[in-house]
């Protein structure tokens, strides 16, 4: 029943995202009066789109659902990271045979973005030790935050954010919050190397 509701729902965003792309090429050849897609029409394309090329994924269970969630979340860190980091700063590793458990997905978000504290540092040398650790976690926050929920959205349209999946998925943000609360106590409390706060998320 789960697979027939998802398919189905695969078919109806795959419908508007067909439709959202036609009706785009068409306004290139209008005039600049023509009416611009709203903010919420673009990400249920992007949502569409997310949708359409991980549907199998989702379909097969939860510890696929969380590969999806960790994708999400990796992609939306490199949105916000890349004003200073650059294109692409954190590689999505989505490939079969990873650990996808809470623990194991937490874990991984959490290494990869805080990695990022010591360049930001010196983009950002202002201001106290403390305020920059502060102001960093909260740019991580919520990219973290935006992933997780296009991932449940796009979940939910499956209709499968439930069960094990809904429960991995809190479950894991939970860890990530702790987890991100451990680097900064590490590093106000006087270890500033960003290495050595990664090695006791673990």
């Amino acid at each position: 029943m789960v697979e027939i509701k998802a398919t189905n729902q695969i078919d109806q965003l795959y419908g508007s995202s067909h439709r959202a792309e036609t009706s785009t090429e068409n306004r290139a050849e209008a005039t600049e009066h023509d009416k611009l897609p709203s903010k919420q029409e673009l990400k249920d394309l992007q949502n569409a789109r997310i949708l359409e090329a991980n549907a199998a994924t989702i379909l097969a269970g939860a510890d696929d659902s969380q590969r999806l969630l960790y994708k999400a979340a990796i992609e939306k860190l490199n949105e916000i990271l890349e004003p200073e980091f650059g294109n692409n700063a954190i590689q999505s590793a989505t490939d079969s045979g990873i650990d996808f458990s809470p623990e194991a997905t937490a874990e991984r978000i959490v290494s990869l973005s805080t990695a990022f504290y010591g360049r930001y540092r010196e983009q950002n040398p202002e201001g106290s030790e403390a305020d920059a650790i502060d102001s960093f976690i909260e740019l991580i926050r919520g990219g973290i935050s935006q992933g997780f929920d296009e991932a449940k959205d796009i979940l939910n349209n499956l209709q499968v954010l439930e069960g094990d999946i809904a429960e991995n998925i809190e479950t894991t943000f939970n860890l990530v919050q702790q987890k991100l609360d451990t680097f900064r106590e590490r590093l106000v409390g006087g270890d500033n190397s960003s290495e050595s706060a990664n090695e006791e998320l673990v």
